[in-house]
């Protein structure tokens, strides 16, 4: 198990995509979290911004999650539909026979590189979001204990969303066909079933299950709303939901894909 995690892991970091997706990503929450925090702290007079205070500070740097998640499942996902693209997948079989250790190696394999984005990322919304939150807000809140227990969670939650697209490569191995489903669920399909679930009463609780929800649930804050205003679950059964997710798409990506012959 040990060389095939080293050989996944060396496998992963010899290729150029993972560090050129967290340069876009670095840009990408930079310009988003000084946006959201301008959009804060700048309201047109005789208003009052929907997020003050710290609620306005974690829901900034939330945005790892908000709208960064994509960066790391599409990482995740390259480490695995990559091997079907370019057919490697054969000789990787050859060096680890063993598909459940080989599928387990690359999930574990991706980890460093998820802590990593989520040290990027999270570095990325403060650095947007904090100097406009503490010259014309009411401040950053960087010593703020729950804040600092959010950034750091947040660094987790990106590092399982690395995991949980190595997951969904292996179920969906057609490399267009995974980025295309990431885009499409994380931009607009989970954004609006949120938004939503969350209009009805009766199934607003339904929308912390989600993936982007329960993520949010972990971190202990949302882009979505203050926490009494958006439904979150405590962080033990947030953190189960998502692994859930990913060892659910695993099994079935260990079932499905793995389990045919390749040639």
């Amino acid at each position: 198990m040990r060389a095939a995690l080293l050989a996944e892991y060396r496998k992963l970091v010899s290729t150029r995509i993972w560090w050129l997706l967290l340069l876009v990503m670095l840009g990408y929450l930079v310009f988003i979290g000084a946006a959201v925090a301008a959009s804060l702290v700048f309201v047109p007079e005789g208003t009052q911004s929907p997020l003050v205070g710290k609620d306005a500070a974690q829901a900034t740097y939330s945005l790892v999650n908000g709208v960064g998640y994509v960066f790391p499942l599409v990482i995740g996902s390259l480490a695995m539909t990559t091997e079907f693209r370019h057919k490697t997948i054969t000789q990787s079989l050859l060096v680890e026979p063993n598909r459940t250790r080989f599928l387990l190696a690359k999930l574990l394999s991706v980890v460093p590189i998820g802590l990593v984005a989520g040290v990027v990322g999270q570095a990325a919304t403060v650095a947007g979001g904090a100097p406009l939150l503490a010259a014309k807000g009411d401040g950053s809140f960087l010593g703020d204990a729950d804040v600092v227990a959010g950034l750091l969670y947040g660094v987790v939650v990106v590092a399982l969303w690395a995991v949980m697209g190595v997951a969904f490569g292996t179920l969906v191995s057609n490399q267009v066909a995974a980025i295309v489903v990431i885009l499409a669920f994380t931009q607009f399909v989970e954004p609006i079933l949120r938004i939503g679930l969350s209009q009805v009463d009766a199934l607003a609780g339904a929308a912390a299950y989600l993936p982007g929800g329960a993520a949010d649930s972990l971190i202990g804050a949302s882009f979505l709303g203050t926490a009494g205003s958006v439904d979150l679950l405590p962080r033990w059964a947030a953190a189960l939901v998502l692994v859930g997710y990913a060892a659910g798409f695993a099994v079935l990506g260990r079932l499905t894909t793995l389990r045919r012959d390749i040639g």
